[in-house]
């Protein structure tokens, strides 16, 4: 089986280091960056299961990067973790989309069990990806998972309706559903169904 491919973000090269050698020992393949811009150029023709990003970042920091990320590629899962947590900021990595927020000194076994929920979850991707969906329809199955009808997600990824409808034909084509109703139900058939919140526990630290 081909391993999970996760992309890790922190401009402090110690942590990436020890990072990447921690998930290669899990059978997980592993890309770091020092920066937002270097990861966006990744991700824009490299597939990727996890993101993983500091917040504390200079130029973009984590949390535009996450916001970036959750425009352009809705389905990828971003684990946000930081040296200077605190409850409002976990409050808005979550309202901007983050899978999960977690604080450094990263514990190396609960950081292992995070990373390994958010694959697991992720599951569906590969479905889907194996269903032939583009990139433009994918962006468009995941806006109508959260309930977006054609003009809100025309307005959303700057196309016109009329698009967003030729998507959304294709979508049901690829995907064996024979109306837009049934696009979530044969979503959560490919493993799209999200799971409980990864609960926190102690262990010893990275």
């Amino acid at each position: 089986m081909e391993p999970s491919r996760v992309v890790f973000v922190d401009d402090e090269p110690k942590v990436c280091s020890t990072v990447s050698k921690t998930l290669e020992r899990v059978d997980t393949s592993v890309r770091c960056f020092p920066c937002a811009k270097d990861c966006l150029a990744y991700l824009a023709v490299h597939r990727c299961d996890l993101l993983v990003t500091d917040v504390m970042m200079p130029e973009m920091d984590g949390m535009e990067l996450l916001q970036e990320v959750r425009r352009q590629m809705p389905w990828l899962p971003v684990l946000v973790v930081t040296g200077r947590g605190d409850v409002p900021m976990a409050v808005r990595a979550m309202k901007a989309g983050a899978a999960d927020f977690i604080e450094k000194p990263l514990d190396r076994d609960g950081f292992l069990r995070a990373v390994q929920f958010l694959l697991d979850r992720n599951g569906g991707h590969g479905a889907l990806e194996q269903c032939a969906l583009t990139r433009a329809e994918m962006k468009v199955l995941y806006l109508i998972l959260d309930g977006k009808n054609s003009r809100e997600i025309a307005t959303t990824l700057h196309r016109s309706p009329r698009t967003i409808e030729v998507h959304r034909r294709h979508l049901m084509q690829k995907m064996g559903a024979t109306s837009v109703i049934e696009l979530p139900r044969r979503a959560v058939d490919m493993g799209l169904a999200l799971s409980e919140p990864l609960q926190e526990e102690e262990s010893t630290a990275l």
